[in-house]
């Protein structure tokens, strides 16, 4: 129980217990004005008044921010009814943490009361933030037992409850069924679709919605927007964009920051800028967004010099920010802006960040500082996969196949389970140094301990194993029988073993299957020239040579960058 704070008469709270309490509630202000009013309840003897207590762990909740207080005027309740669960299981579900819903969902069960259409929402949402789905489902299987099967509020909260679960086939089995359909059903729908990654049927539904007469509202339509990623779907980006015109909403920030990112995504990298200096307050998103769709764009320097410019203004970066700023560094390979972002990314408290470690380390490791990057993964505390997988992988770039393995067996002694993405690491370590029946064992481990299927990458990876080894009957043994077909990948690194071991017979085989692939490939023809110009075969390379030619066919030149006065050239 709180204790009561003795109060002076006042105009606010005058002696007797004739005090208009559910007036002031109404009009409450601030944290501290509600617990006066809580201290009169206790003076008036109305600390057990059931309405009253509701009211007030409703506001506790939305005033402080915080669920603390809240839980203690509710646990002080005797019998709390129906509407006070409510009250406190919304609470939970808007402010956290989420992980008490479920669990005051069942005491609410034990104790007899009954959930209704106010309970459920909240109880669904907690389930898809948690993505408990099996919480979910036996949650699902309440709303059918109390007769909300046909409750469009429910059942929209429980589409998007199995859309975080990536379960798309139950969120369209509900949609189908429902007999009659609002804004929120459509829009969770739309959203489903658009955040599995299933965009032409995230935007089919979205025109569904719009013949059937149903206006989109603005979280629609933001819904709806990273369903256009890619060039091709620039054309519905901007009808929404026409859309949001028309509906008066361009000044609704969130939605001006999805269309910044859909452009982006879209290629569309001025019409982003415009949009974003057209903005007349911008938040900490709008900044990341922007600085985000630079580096993702490849315009690391821009993105760089946005925040320079983000400083110059006095906002405020956060972890984020600093993500997408280092792997700009990481691109352009600008180690000393990179050391810079370390420095501020210290200086605010941020380096324990798991994911600033993360990309610290990676952009290490690629500006060819090895040494920094071993002192970045060893000051992370919490190292996870990725950790784990960028050091391994910074160490295979740099050919040291003893210390990959090292710490491979580090990684898996400490409990962490490999992805795909530390064999591929592994096995180009071993493939580069020659360690075939490391490398093979490696590759058998990927399935046999790990149940994941071989990717085209650890594939590639074992052929130039073996064929560095001068094992090249037993690479294309491999080739042949690889449950998947071979790509370009597969076959170039066999042609390149063949060119180490000079081996022409099999190389013009290989040469063969690659034309047919990638017939615009420059390389493959100028790696087969060199092949035959090696074995003293000129006539062929300057047939080779001739095709090139006629197919006008031209290598790209690489290039550098140089970074002088802060401007990447």
């Amino acid at each position: 129980m709180l204790r009561a704070i003795q109060l002076k008469p006042s105009p606010l709270f005058p002696p007797g217990p004739s005090v208009p309490f559910k007036d002031l509630l109404n009009s409450c202000p601030s944290i501290s004005s509600l617990q006066c009013i809580h201290a009169q309840f206790l003076i008036h003897g109305l600390c057990n008044h059931l309405a009253l207590t509701t009211k007030l762990i409703s506001l506790a909740s939305m005033l402080s921010q915080s669920m603390c207080y809240a839980r203690k005027l509710f646990d002080a309740l005797p019998h709390p009814d129906s509407f006070s669960w409510n009250s406190l299981i919304r609470g939970y579900a808007d402010l956290g943490p989420c992980t008490e819903v479920p669990l005051l969902y069942k005491e609410m069960h034990h104790r007899g009361l009954s959930p209704d259409h106010f309970t459920f929402p909240f109880v669904v949402r907690s389930c898809a933030v948690l993505t408990a789905l099996q919480e979910g489902k036996q949650v699902h299987c309440n709303v059918i037992k109390h007769g909300f099967r046909s409750n469009v509020y429910v059942q929209s909260s429980l589409i998007t409850m199995y859309a975080c679960s990536g379960e798309i086939h139950d969120s369209e089995t509900i949609f189908d069924g429902l007999e009659m359909r609002n804004i929120v059903s459509w829009t969770a729908m739309v959203a489903c679709y658009a955040q599995n990654g299933a965009y032409e049927k995230a935007l089919a539904v979205f025109r569904w919605m719009v013949a059937s007469r149903v206006q989109p509202n603005e979280v629609t339509l933001v819904s709806v927007l990273p369903a256009c990623e890619g060039i091709e779907y620039l054309p519905s980006g901007k009808s929404i964009h026409a859309m949001v015109i028309k509906s008066g909403l361009r000044l609704y920030l969130p939605l001006v920051n999805a269309l910044i990112a859909m452009y982006g995504k879209c290629g569309n990298t001025d019409s982003a800028r415009q949009l974003f200096e057209g903005m007349e307050f911008r938040s900490l998103v709008s900044w990341n967004t922007m600085i985000a769709m630079f580096e993702q764009s490849g315009y690391g320097g821009k993105a760089i010099k946005l925040f320079r410019r983000m400083l110059t203004e006095k906002v405020r970066f956060d972890s984020v920010t600093l993500v997408s700023v280092i792997s700009a560094c990481t691109r352009l390979g600008a180690l000393d802006t990179g050391k810079w972002m370390h420095e501020l990314a210290r200086s605010k408290g941020l380096e324990s960040d798991v994911r600033i470690g993360n990309a610290l380390l990676d952009m290490y490791a690629k500006c060819g500082s090895l040494e920094c990057a071993r002192n970045v993964f060893t000051r992370i505390t919490s190292r996870d996969v990725v950790s784990w997988s960028a050091i391994i992988g910074a160490y295979a770039t740099h050919g040291q196949a003893e210390d990959v393995l090292e710490l491979f067996s580090q990684m898996k002694a400490e409990g962490v389970r490999p992805n795909s993405f530390t064999f591929t690491s592994v096995l180009a370590a071993c493939s580069h140094s020659g360690l075939v029946e490391e490398g093979v064992m490696h590759f058998d481990s990927v399935r046999r301990d790990y149940g994941i299927t071989p990717t085209i990458e650890h594939c590639a990876c074992l052929v130039d194993l073996l064929g560095r080894a001068g094992q090249l009957n037993e690479a294309l043994e491999f080739i042949r029988r690889m449950p998947v077909k071979p790509d370009s990948g597969i076959w170039g690194a066999l042609l390149g073993a063949c060119r180490i071991h000079v081996n022409v017979e099999l190389a013009e085989l290989v040469a063969q299957e690659l034309f047919q692939l990638d017939p615009h490939n420059v390389t493959f023809y100028v790696l087969m020239s060199n092949i035959y110009a090696e074995a003293g075969r000129w006539e062929d390379a300057a047939r080779l040579r001739k095709m090139m030619m006629k197919q006008d066919l031209k290598k790209i030149p690489g290039y550098s960058l140089v970074d002088i006065i802060k401007k990447y050239h």
